[in-house]
């Protein structure tokens, strides 16, 4: 009974810090990073306010990171993969954690040049992170197998992301690919790790 009640707490920590992490990270990305990206000037001088609640964003993906790391360690422990799982996890939360020191500096830049290659900085770095989580993805994929589907949207998204990193690197002309990758990404990755944090609210534990 004690052990079942402890699984299920697990499991509604996991899929909160999931939602967590969705709203923060759309927030900073489409919300903030976007519109740097489009205007950085005026941007950082007439919404700087903005420009810090973005960071701030990005900083609670990183706390609610680990939470999910931590979270799902323990209700998936007695699988052999799990660890490693776990460690992957918690590499892309600590170069996530290093990228976001390009971002504040932002805010004392003083043209668009400089304030777009401090943003580059932080998505150079974090792509390589991502790399790192989409092994977590693939070994989360293995682990919860028995979910069927999401098992395989979550497989899916981990090699896609993997994919993605790897194509910035070694495509000279990866921008002319880059709608077509974000779509590879996104799709398996939205629907796999939605319908997961869904799954763990609704049916994990029990």
């Amino acid at each position: 009974m004690t052990k079942t009640l402890n699984a299920r707490t697990l499991s509604i920590v996991a899929g909160g810090s999931y939602w967590v992490i969705f709203l923060a990270a759309i927030f900073a990305n489409f919300f903030v990073l976007e519109a740097l990206i489009a205007d950085p000037l005026s941007t950082v001088h007439q919404h700087h306010g903005l420009v810090r609640a973005g960071i701030l964003a990005f900083l609670i993906t990183v706390v609610f990171d680990v939470i999910v790391a931590w979270s799902l360690n323990e209700l998936f422990k007695e699988h052999p993969l799990s660890a490693l799982s776990t460690l992957f996890r918690m590499m892309h939360a600590a170069i996530m954690g290093v990228a976001i020191f390009a971002l504040p500096g932002v805010l004392t830049l003083a043209s668009g040049e400089e304030i777009l290659q401090q943003v580059s900085i932080f998505n150079t770095i974090w792509l390589l992170g991502l790399f790192f989580f989409g092994i977590h993805i693939v070994l989360l994929g293995i682990i919860v197998s028995r979910i069927r589907f999401i098992d395989l949207l979550l497989m899916a998204a981990g090699a896609m992301y993997m994919l993605d990193t790897v194509a910035h690197f070694l495509l000279p002309d990866y921008t002319e690919y880059a709608s077509i990758f974000l779509a590879f990404v996104a799709i398996p990755s939205i629907l796999g790790e939605m319908s997961f944090a869904i799954w763990l609210l609704m049916k994990g534990g029990k």
